[in-house]
């Protein structure tokens, strides 16, 4: 059996597991973020996958219901912040006070053991990235170019190296660095390591 089956393995049986670990999740969330800002519960966003792939990742919603509008059309200042802090806003306002609570818990993530079922994204992989996110940064930062292809040998992951790796803000020529020297790796020993780290990590954003 080589590493793709055994990581197939994986996945479906920590996604199915902690689908059903933490059932009441799907039913709780849902209400709080209907009750705290109306529909849509959840969000979808176009990702780049294996090979290149595009699919759609799936979270619980922690920002307001037009936060994608907001900052691309609506928000100048804000775009601005997001593209120079690498794609990230540091106390970004469109985050809802639940939504706060929600990633701090790493609870949006959830709707991603969807995405895992399917077999569009791993337990375990480098980032989910955005395509513009890629191609601009690759651009501001010409030496990972290197590092692209690899990253899209493997599929996205829920957690990854980085996440786990006890470093909160990681700059994109790092994390892409790390990112694709796991996808170079390809072991199921390592893949295993991480999902152990990764509720540390959850906790450690607290």
């Amino acid at each position: 059996m080589n590493y793709f089956q055994q990581k197939r393995i994986l996945d479906v049986v920590v996604a199915f597991g902690l689908i059903l670990l933490f059932f009441p999740v799907w039913i709780l969330v849902p209400l709080l973020i209907y009750l705290d800002s109306g529909f849509p519960i959840f969000f979808k966003h176009k990702r780049v996958g294996l090979n290149g792939k595009d699919f759609y990742l799936y979270k619980f919603r922690s920002m307001v219901p037009n936060a994608d509008e907001l900052l691309h059309k609506h928000d100048k200042e804000l775009l601005k912040r997001f593209k120079e802090g690498d794609w990230k806003i540091e106390n970004d306002p469109r985050i809802t006070k639940l939504g706060k609570v929600l990633r701090s818990l790493t609870i949006d993530e959830f709707p991603q053991l969807l995405n895992v079922l399917i077999g569009e994204m791993s337990m375990v992989g480098p980032r989910a990235y955005v395509r513009k996110e890629l191609e601009e940064q690759t651009k501001k930062y010409p030496s990972t170019k290197v590092y692209k292809q690899k990253i899209l040998t493997v599929k996205p992951g829920i957690t990854g190296p980085w996440q786990t790796s006890g470093r909160n803000e990681v700059p994109f020529k790092v994390r892409a660095q790390m990112d694709a020297q796991y996808a170079e790796r390809k072991s199921i020993v390592e893949d295993i390591q991480i999902l152990f780290k990764t509720p540390q990590a959850m906790i450690s954003k607290w």
